[in-house]
């Protein structure tokens, strides 16, 4: 799987919510979608890295995701805790803790879900 640009990612976004659906369709849930033709060549993209696949119905190219956004997210986390953060979740965790970006009441929180298994 090969890391996606942030542009790359922000239309991936926007097909993970849609699902199915054409260029026009993702650019209206897409903050800063940009030009018609710079989102079709960016979905082009996607395709020849295997994150889409594309077929004609009609006179339009209909896309689908061809990767998950879970899928994803597993293999580019894991990889920002490997390069980043020794592979240690715990450091992880502290550095957004230090960032002030996690609060007492969300760690508490995560404690939860981890002792009870959930989400």
């Amino acid at each position: 799987m090969i890391k996606l640009t942030p542009q790359e990612e922000q239309l991936m976004i926007a097909i993970w919510k849609v699902g199915e659906g054409h260029v026009k369709g993702y650019m209206e849930h897409m903050p800063n979608p940009g030009p018609y033709t710079t989102v079709a060549s960016t979905i082009k993209n996607l395709e020849k890295k295997e994150y889409i696949s594309g077929r004609l119905f009609g006179n339009t190219y209909v896309y689908k995701p061809l990767v998950s956004e879970e899928e994803y997210k597993k293999k580019f986390m894991g990889s920002v805790v490997k390069d980043y953060f020794s592979n240690s979740y715990k450091e992880l965790v502290n550095f957004f803790v230090d960032q002030k970006k996690l609060s007492a009441q969300e760690l508490k929180e995560i404690v939860k879900m981890i002792e009870g298994g959930k989400k």
